[in-house]
């Protein structure tokens, strides 16, 4: 799993399963698969990917396909299936895949606000992020509603048996950055669901200014926080996403703790790409510091997308990924906050890194 993460993978069938994601928020240009029961998200449509020793066969009849390295097959796969929410559209007429997308297996994920304040300078932009791309090729749209949102999240339950919720959101001027508009949705998400059916989510934005935010977005429905960091170190988050690094990594972990004492050990977590400048020892000694803080660190190898100004950076390789991911499930583990105890988000869902797998 974490060789293929690192090398992506070649498709006979490139239909086969759900649709596989391009440009958006978040990791992009992957293809959910399923390897023993786990289902990660792997890089198709990368230089990377285009060049990698894995290769996928077109599905047979149950569904099924076989995982080759070049010519030997070495595992038996299968891709997620297309949703059945996917072929409805919201009462005023929007698609409902241009509202939210299925992840890995069973989550649901949306991007509310697909237009960022860093976004729309090339000065302040982070080099990984494509969040306009999916807007200007019109698979989505800028703002969706909580109306919309709950619309989709209820149908997304009942159709697919979904069974938790990433909601992230482009940073919009102002210092709340984006815990506004959570908390709006996180309210009528959770009024939509039917009688007796939760659907646990997990809220994503920079931190806020003010730390109030928090209990607001508890009290509202969200279930877990996410707050990413991407890099660790000053000098790379100035490099790689000069608009992002003027809040500095002192307020991350200040509203880490504050965070925390809302929602929990282990309910507030942060997405860490590797492989951007962050030295090994960087990376899990900031890991180190979180996990005394409660949060989790989700580390996921840096995939480039196709069209940003990372879209040639190396993949990192796969045995650099293992020495940190094995240290660092250990690390977690010992600290009390496993993945399978997260309530909702990306740590839960583990589909953008195989870290859950070194976990005891």
């Amino acid at each position: 799993m974490t060789e293929l993460q690192s090398f992506g993978l070649r498709l006979v069938d490139p239909h086969a399963g759900a649709a596989s994601r391009r440009g958006g928020a978040g990791p992009s240009d992957h293809k959910a698969v399923t390897i023993d029961g786990h289902t990660i998200m792997v890089p198709v449509h990368t230089s990377s990917a285009w060049d990698s020793p894995f290769l996928a066969d077109a599905p047979d009849a149950t569904g099924h396909s076989a995982l080759k390295r070049g010519a030997i097959p070495i595992a038996r796969i299968e891709f997620p299936k297309q949703p059945r929410f996917y072929s409805m559209q919201t009462m005023d007429g929007v698609p409902y895949g241009h509202i939210a997308t299925l992840h890995g297996a069973d989550v649901l994920a949306t991007t509310i606000l697909q237009t960022c304040i860093r976004y729309e300078s090339r000065r302040k932009a982070c080099k990984f992020c494509a969040i306009g791309q999916s807007l200007a090729a019109g698979r989505t749209i800028a703002h969706k509603t909580p109306q919309q949102l709950a619309e989709v999240a209820r149908m997304a339950v009942l159709l697919d048996g979904v069974r938790h919720m990433v909601m992230t959101t482009g940073t919009p001027p102002g210092d709340d950055r984006g815990a506004a508009v959570l908390v709006e949705s996180a309210f009528a998400i959770k009024a939509a669901l039917p009688p007796k059916r939760d659907l646990p989510l997990q809220g994503q934005c920079e931190p806020p200014d003010d730390d109030r935010w928090f209990e607001r977005m508890k009290a509202a429905g969200i279930d877990t926080l996410g707050m990413h960091l991407e890099a660790v170190t000053q000098p790379v988050r100035e490099r790689i996403m000069p608009g992002k690094a003027t809040v500095p990594v002192e307020r991350y972990l200040s509203a880490f703790e504050a965070s925390v004492k809302v929602f929990g050990r282990g309910q507030v977590s942060t997405y860490i790409l590797a492989g951007l400048g962050d030295t090994r020892e960087n990376i899990l000694s900031m890991c180190e510091t979180l996990v005394a803080l409660g949060v989790y660190p989700f580390v996921v190898p840096f995939v480039p997308i196709s069209g940003t100004p990372l879209e040639d950076h190396p993949a990192p390789d796969a045995g650099w990924m293992k020495s940190i991911l094995e240290p660092l499930g250990a690390m977690v583990s010992k600290g009390g906050i496993r993945a399978k105890d997260i309530k909702a988000g990306c740590g839960k869902c583990g589909a953008c890194s195989s870290l859950s797998q070194y976990e005891s």
